[in-house]
Parts: C-alpha cells; structure tokens; sequence
C-alpha cells in the first residue's frame, strides 16, 4: 500500500518538485507541509486544528479542508506510512513521514525527524532515532535517581530463572528483573531496587534466599557514571512463613511485614546515598512501582509512609479474571474468591488506582476492557479531568491516574534471525549430533519426521492458557498433522504428583488427548528446560519454518510473541488483549478467538501450508520488532516519572535561598517543634487555637489565615538562621530539648483499642497501664493513643479518665489523620499539631469539593421504615478538622456498608480513606494515604521509633480499619473479651473475609485477657518483658 501510495503521488505531483518543495519549507522556513491525497499541494503551508475541522494556514490565511467527518471518504480505511526521503547533503538524510490515522479521533499529522529510521506499517509510532536518544541521553546526565520496584511473588533471581516452575513464575518475573536491569544501564539513573520475598525453603534453591543479589548490567555505554551503590539489585525482604514458600494467593496477611521491612530498608539506603551522592541529604525514592495486586498493595502503603509518588503494572487483573472464570462456569462466585482471593486483589487493585501517579499498561485493550471494570477508573471521566487540568479549571477534589502506554522492551543485540531450513542443517549434521544445542536434541526425539514445520507454544500448564484447546485443534485437523509437529512447553517439572493440582490437571488432560487423537511421534513436552534454552527453541522453530502460537483466553501483554518475532517466527495469537497490538504493529500473523478450536487450526494450517504468507509474516516482524527494545521502553518509562510532581519527606527539604549548613535529618527535625510559633494549644474543654478550619471556634476566615501565614513565616525566617541562637538555647537548657519525648522510649505501647463509650477506653487503658507501672515510671516506655476521637474528645477522656496529657507521649487522632504530641511544659499548653505530617498526608485531599459531595451523600441516607423517612446521617461539623469529614449515625444497622460508600466515592474519582467507627455511630473520612497504621510508619520515618519496639493493644473487635492494626513488624496484642460486644455489621458485609488480610498465627500477635497480670505474661511471652 506506501509503495502504491507514492507512485501515486509520483504520477499526479510529480515527485522531484515534490521533494524540492518539501527541502525548501523545511530547512528554509523549519515549517512542515501537509500533503492529502485528493487534495492541492499548498506551499508554505502548516497543519492547525481548527474548531470544527482540518485547515492548512499559508502566511496568515486558512483554507478549510472539510470538516471532520468527511475526512472518512477520503482517507483510505487503514493507517498508512508514507517516507519521504530527502538529502540535504552527503552526510545527512531527512526523512518524512506523513501519517494517517483511520482510528477514532480520525488524526492527521506530519513528523519529520533527523536521522531516523520510520517503520512502515501500522502500530505504535516509536522514533528510533541516535539523533534524539543522545539529545535525551544530554538531558538526563547530572540527575542520580534512585527507583524501586516491587514484586513479590514468584521465584526472582537474575540468572537461570526457573520460569514455569509454577504458577507464579512466569513472565512476569522474567520482565521486573529486565525492567531493572534496563532502567539501571540508562543515564541519569543512580541506583534500582528491586524488592522481593526472600525464600529460605528446602524445597528451593538456595539463591532464592541470598539477602541481595547484584545484577549485571548489559550496557556498559554508561559506566563512568557508576558509584559505590550504583547498578540494579535484587534485595529480598524475609516475611511471612519462615522456611516455606507458598503461592502468591496466602501472602495476603503478610503485606504489611513486608512494608515494614521494605520501609526499613529505604530509609537505611536513602541515607547512604546520601553520604554518597546526595551531599549529606538522603536521596529518597523518585517513585515507587508495584507490579501485580500484591505489590500495587505494598507500594500504595510504602508511597504513602514515605510520601513519594508511585507506579502500578497491573499484569494480570482481577475483574478481568474474575469475568473469565465465572464465563468458563466450572466455579461458583465463593469458590473463586475462595480459591484465588479474588476479592482482596480486586480491593489492592482499587487502591493502587487510588495512589498511583501513573499506571503502566502495554496495551491500549488493557486500558479500555481491563480497567474500565474498576470503580476507580472511568475512561470518559479521565478524559474530561484531563481537559479540565489543560484549561486550569477545577476539577473540584477529583483525581484520576494517568495511563501510558509503554509497551514491555527487549533486548536484540544478540539475537541472530535464522535463513535457511533444517532438512539441510540435519543432513549436513547427521554424523555430529552433538553440535546441535541439546534442548533440540532433547525436543526431537519426539517426532517421527523432525523435518516439518514446528507449531511451538511456550506457557506453563495452567488452564488459562488453553493449551487442552490447542491439542485438539492439533489433534482433530489431519491436513495440519501431516504438515507440522506440535511443541509444547510447559515449565519444568519432575513428577506430575509433585505439580500443584492445578498444574497437574492441565498436563494430564494433555497427555490424555495425545492418547485420544494418537499424536505419538508428532507432539514433543519435554521435562525441562533451562531459561538460557529458550533462544535455541525459538531458534529451532524458525528453521523448520514453524509458527508461534499464544492461544490464551486473556493475554495481558504476551511478551513471547516479541521474543518468537525477534528469531523470525510469524505468530497465531488470541485476539483477546496485548496481542492485538501487537498485531498492529508487528503484522507477522493472524489472530484468533481462543476457544474457536477450528479458528485455531485453520490460522495455524494457513501460515504452515502458505509459504509466501509466512515469509512474509517472518519478514515484517523482524522489520518492525525493533519498536519494542528497552532503551526505547525505559526512555518513555523515565519520562513519565519526570512528568510527577516530586515528592518526599517534607521536613527533609530545605528552602531555597537558605543559607544554612545544618543537615535536614530526623533529629534536625525536632527544632521546628521546640519553637513556640509552631504549638498549638488546647485547653482541656477543646477550646482550640488553630488547626481545624471547620470549627467554629476558629473565629473568622481571616483570622484562621493569619495565624496560618505567621506560623509559616515564623518557620521559614527560623530555618534560614534568624533564630539559630535562641534555638540552640533551647536545645540546650530547656527541658523542650528532649521534644518529643517518644523518641527517648525503648517501647512504645499503643493504646488503639475500640470503644464507643469513655469508662470503657479508660478502664482498658488503666489494666494496661498497671501491667507495666513499673516500667512506665522508669520512662522506658512510653505510650500513645491511637484512636477515631477527635482531639476535643481525647481531653474529655483524659479528664473523665484521670489521666494526663504527659501519660501519653503522641495522640494519634479522627482515625489517624491528625497527629498530637504531648508537651512538656505546661505554660506550652498540653498539646503540639504535627503540620508535616497534614503535608504528608494530603495528597489527593478532595477537600471541598470531597465535602460537599458526603454531604449529598448524607442527606440520601435515609431510614425508609420510619414513617418521616428521617436522615439517620449527619454531618459533625464541631469534630470535623481539615483533614477528618465526621459524621454521626442515628441507626447504624440502617447505613449501607463501608464498601459501598467506598465505591461511591471511587466512582467519582474521590481518592479518600472512609471508616465506620464506635460500633458504627460515626463514619470518619480521611485521606486515602491516612490511617492509625499509617501514623505509626510516620513516626518511624520521621523520629526513628523503630516499628518492631512498638506493641499494638486492640480488642477482638474495633473500627473497620482494625486490620490495619494487626500484622507487620510491631507486635500486637488482642484482649480478649474486649470490644467483643460491638457490632460486627461493620465487618460482616467486606468483600473478602478479615482471615484474608490478619496473620492471625503469627508469632507477633497474641490473645490476653483484660487483666493486668494477663497482659503482662502476654508481654513476656512476646520478649517484651523480663518475666
């Protein structure tokens, strides 16, 4: 079709004044020219947009080519590449491309690029141009970032990798360790992390247990730049079950032992590079990237404890799934959940969309069919907040993730497509069978005839890659079985008793259909293979000129359909996901309806039979695959991160212009609490002073502002030096020097125990108190209140209660999105706000806009029983704070459940945290990267309260956000007894059981009764104490 194309052009414009026109407005004018089939060649003229259709402007002037819709009867259907090659001298070539678009937005648009080499055919435009990568190469040198990555099932290592070995070591293994290696050989990248479960099993290779593993980097074109802790790593986080690996579906109430870990492990390295390269400043994460539910999970939860920005790659998704097996009807709805944690990936799912800055995916189907089914991605709304953020309208507290597109990379360089064909590579060969690889000796001796063309597929015996589908297709096609063999391989494995019984399955109904249809001598499944084989497979394909096929119900990307086209293999592909773009862009294949048997076989017999087809299958594959290479991948992949708003510890940033040789670490961070612009006072009636924009208490707008604009211009005039001798004095000779006091605490106890009423919280929080007197007067320990009262109720307890404000050293408070510390002088007032941590917390706040739409929210909960149909939801305006919407409950059986609330405000693009507390009678709403859980890794990683010297004190029962509270590295003790009475309604309508996300058989949770002496020996049995 080009060359048709430019003959054409040839004939009607002549293409020797066309090329002279198109020299003269490029290098004189630096203009393009549009050039349309059917249309007169304008000079000096330069595509716009007009509103209501295409024009081309000469010197001022448009001149309308039509309006939009009639671009269809003109253009041809499909997309086409036009390459204009013109000379501006001997040593350099321009080349121009003009390109159609006969997609939805029907876009037209000229590129011209210097050097480049242009791909004709449709697909992904990717420029491949050493021009433009050293201008990007120039760009990024002087920045040292440090990225991670997360993935946490599987068997990851960076050689030999087992994949097939099970379910959960496949492709995507193969890929986050590419991804790393690739992301640390490109310039402007310091160091990539790759974060892990460390495996210490029997049953596994011992390198699966190593702490960190170095990768070795393929590209050595940027060595120089390299430093002490510079390249890729793989560094493995011990949690969940010791000694035992176990598949991705029970790692669920591990996650948080995972964070922990994870979270400890970026704080100790951001410090060391720090002393390496970041001038004494630790170098935070540039963005954090999960990859799969589990790890979107995680990083949702370590972005937000570090508050930096995060990516998510979906890979395989949960919806999506879930539709697929309940179409195959072999499981009920509870079976599947049962089964896979269908629901508790979903759920990590729809958290991810709501953290991530940036979602990955490799293909636009993905985005499209895949996403469109969550409540937290809406295709139409995406489009309509993008447009309203391009005009800089509001968009009223309304987030959305952007989606990019950046198609899986792969490495070319060594890879050597193969000509000719077996017959003469084996008859030359036959007395040195040796000097064939051994995998190929190992797969022919399957076959009776090994001459014939291959039909290779290459996928672990699992039933979603319909392999069963593919040998009876094979099985029940004779002209297909006289002209081909069939090649399957499935992983490795030793004996089919030793497979999962999933895997065991798929293999055994493929043995038997062998046996049915009598394929002995034409199906080749061998035991095992080595990762460093599968070059060689593909290799041997290509020589007998087979054909890959990937017959798989969903495919997300299908990244051997790169690899098969790289060796010169066509390919027969389901049309369901990645493939399809890849189709479009490679055009080696057809593609079919997966559970079409005959489709299969027919498409398989066409490339097979069809040998001119196949050549040219073969042919425009490795003349387009070099679109998907990694340094194009990573290029794109880098410019999405720059794209993000940075963002990091804020205490840990110092204001420009300052002219200050003090560090910004931890400990620096406690001067700007010692200063008495910074406290916020309370009385003990709550009467407040600031902090709570809701409150009517605050006086006017005005005033709120003023205190707000002195506070913040007291902080910056005192970090630039102004006060620097007053804050040395204080550091020095008031007692305010040991601010906060918690960091002095060898243990830190945490009181976050659930109640609806006072006498109840307090009696729990004397027995506690008892347990340890003696070490609590000592000030080895010291205490916080974690809780859903807000800091006006928390002084009624501590008065109602007898306590003192200094009991406790921090009040974690409105469900963890307020932070108090206790003070220690009393003419300070008995409370101090932590404003850094309203900074870090804030991200996606929907603020007003979040507001408005729970009081609409409120107003429609209605008790449809009572006669007066009256509101059982009301807003708290007097415990509401900036950062906390409060609301009572008259009836809580008459509320809808927490997850329904959750998706209505998903469904509006609201990225907020909603909590049902006190037995049901109020509903805090929260930042999404907010929670009591949350608070704690705050404290960890702005004052160093290590998280494993901290015990958590919980009732069998609480909030809904009492899962939080159990799990991790800290450890957690559960009164029995306690909270037992509050309504379970709360927890009762989860999509997933609490089981799913509570370790409860972790050695770090116990069970004690409400009695002193109980909790104590529940203390002792944990080391805390010395019995």
């Amino acid at each position: 079709m080009t060359k048709n194309l430019l003959f054409c052009l040839e004939k009607e414009a002549g293409l020797a004044q066309l090329v002279t026109l198109l020299k003269k407005l490029f290098l004189d004018l630096m203009r393009p020219i549009f050039i349309a089939p059917g249309f007169e060649l304008r000079r000096r003229g330069v595509l716009k947009r007009g509103i209501r259709g295409w024009r081309i402007c000469a010197g001022g002037f448009g001149t309308w080519l039509g309006k939009r819709n009639s671009l269809r009867e003109i253009w041809p259907k499909e997309m086409l590449n036009v390459v204009l090659s013109v000379k501006e001298d001997a040593e350099k070539q321009w080349l121009i491309c003009l390109k159609t678009y006969q997609r939805e937005r029907k876009e037209i648009q000229l590129e011209i690029y210097q050097p480049t080499v242009i791909a004709s055919g449709a697909g992904l435009p990717r420029i491949n141009s050493v021009d433009a990568m050293e201008a990007w190469v120039n760009q990024q040198k002087g920045k040292k970032l440090y990225i991670i990555l997360i993935s946490l099932h599987g068997l990851l290592r960076g050689d030999n990798m087992e994949l097939g070995r099970d379910s959960d070591t496949g492709g995507q293994v193969k890929y986050v360790v590419e991804l790393a290696r690739a992301l640390a050989s490109m310039p402007g990248v310091y160091r990539v992390d790759l974060l892990t479960r460390q495996v210490s099993a029997p049953d596994v290779d011992w390198s699966y247990g190593e702490p960190t593993e170095m990768l070795n980097i393929r590209n050595e074109d940027f060595l120089d730049e390299m430093g002490e802790s510079s390249g890729a790593y793989i560094v493995r986080i011990p949690f969940g079950p010791k000694d035992k690996y176990i598949p991705k579906e029970l790692l669920w109430p591990h996650i948080p032992e995972f964070v922990d870990g994870a979270l400890n492990h970026i704080i100790r390295m951001s410090k060391s590079l720090g002393e390496q390269i970041g001038g004494g400043k630790p170098v935070w994460p540039v963005a954090i990237h999960g990859h799969y539910a589990d790890a979107g999970d995680s990083a949702a939860l370590l972005s937000g404890a570090l508050n930096v920005p995060m990516l998510f790659t979906g890979h395989s998704l949960g919806r999506d799934k879930l539709e697929q097996l309940l179409k195959q009807g072999r499981l009920s709805r509870d079976e599947i959940n049962s089964t896979y944690k269908i629901m508790r990936r979903i759920e990590a799912e729809e958290l991810s969309l709501d953290v991530s800055e940036i979602v990955i995916t490799s293909t636009r189907q993905e985005i499209e069919e895949q996403w469109r089914l969550y409540d937290g991605f809406d295709p139409i709304l995406e489009r309509k907040l993008r447009a309203r953020i391009r005009r800089n309208v509001s968009c009223y507290g309304r987030f959305m993730p952007r989606m990019a597109i950046i198609p899986p990379g792969m490495e070319f360089h060594h890879i050597v497509p193969q000509d000719g064909d077996m017959d003469g590579e084996i008859e030359g060969n036959e007395d040195h069978p040796s000097s064939h690889p051994s995998i190929w000796i190992e797969i022919m001796r399957f076959f009776t005839n090994s001459h014939k063309p291959m039909i290779l597929a290459l996928a672990r015996p699992d039933p979603k890659k319909n392999i069963t589908t593919l040998v009876k297709a094979f099985g029940e096609c004779r002209p297909l079985r006289e002209l081909a063999n069939l090649t399957l391989i499935m992983g490795n494995r030793d004996g089919i008793d030793e497979m999962s019984s999933t895997s065991a399955s798929v293999l055994l109904s493929v043995l038997k259909l062998i046996d049915k249809y009598d394929l002995y001598g034409q199906v080749a499944y061998p035991k095992h293979h080595k990762q460093s084989d599968v070059p060689d497979i593909y290799r041997l394909a290509a020589k007998t000129k087979g054909v890959f096929i990937n017959p798989a119900f969903i495919e997300p990307f299908g990244l051997t359909l790169i690899e098969a086209a790289a060796h010169g293999l066509p390919m027969v592909a389901t049309k369901n996901g990645g493939p399809v773009d890849i189709h479009r862009v490679l055009d080696n294949g057809l593609l079919v309806d997966p559970h079409d048997q005959q489709s299969i076989a027919d498409a398989l017999l066409k490339l097979v039979a069809e040998k001119h087809l196949w050549a040219k299958c073969r042919q425009n594959g490795l003349k387009n695959i070099h679109h998907f290479s990694w340094p194009e991948h990573c290029k794109a992949y880098l410019s999405k991160i720059a794209g993000c708003k940075p963002r990091h510890p804020q205490w840990q940033k110092s204001d420009d212009g300052a002219d200050t040789s003090d560090t910004d670490s931890p400990g620096d961070s406690l001067r700007d609490i010692q200063d008495l612009s910074l406290n916020l006072r309370f009385s003990l009636d709550g009467e407040k002073t600031g902090g709570s924009g809701n409150d009517s208490s605050l006086g006017s707008e005005g005033n709120a502002a003023d205190k707000k604009s002195k506070i913040e211009n007291a902080v910056l005039a005192w970090s630039k030096g102004v006060v620097k001798d007053t804050r040395k004095a204080v550091d020095h000779n008031s007692s305010s020097g040991k601010f906060p006091s918690l960091r002095r605490r060898k243990q830190i106890f945490v009181v976050a125990v659930d109640f609806d009423n006072f006498a109840s919280l307090a009696e729990a929080t004397r027995k506690i108190f008892e347990a340890v007197e003696k070490e609590r007067v000592e000030g080895s320990i010291g205490f916080i209140l974690s809780t859903s009262l807000a800091i006006s109720e928390i002084c009624s307890f501590l008065a109602s209660g007898g306590f003192s404000p200094s009991d406790f050293d921090a009040f974690i408070c409105n469900s963890g999105s307020d932070l108090y510390y206790s003070t220690p002088n009393p003419e300070d007032g008995p409370f101090v706000i932590d404003f850094y941590y309203h900074s870090h917390i804030e991200y996606r706040w929907g603020g007003e806009g979040l507001r408005k739409t729970l009081f609409r929210w409120s107003s429609s909960v209605i008790d449809k029983k009572a006669e007066d149909a009256e509101r059982i939801v009301s807003s708290a305006e007097q415990l509401s704070t900036d950062y906390c919407y409060a609301f009572t409950v008259k009836k809580p059986g008459s509320v809808p459940p927490v997850k329904e609330l959750q998706k209505v405000l998903r469904i509006q693009a609201l990225r907020c945290h909603a909590i049902y507390c006190q037995n049901g009678t109020r509903i805090n709403v929260i930042p999404v990267l907010a929670s009591r859980s949350q608070a704690l890794r705050y404290l960890y990683v702005r004052w160093g309260v290590e998280l494993a010297s901290m015990v958590v004190f919980v009732g069998e029962c609480g909030d809904t956000d009492y899962e939080g509270l159990l799990g991790g590295l800290h450890k957690s003790v559960i009164l029995k007894g306690v909270c037992s009475s509050a309504s379970s309604q709360i927890h009762s309508n989860r999509s997933y059981p609490l089981s799913d996300i509570m370790p409860l058989e972790s050695p770090n949770v116990v069970q004690a009764a409400e009695e002193s002496s109980a909790i104590r020996s529940s203390l002792e049995q944990l080391g805390c104490l010395k019995s």
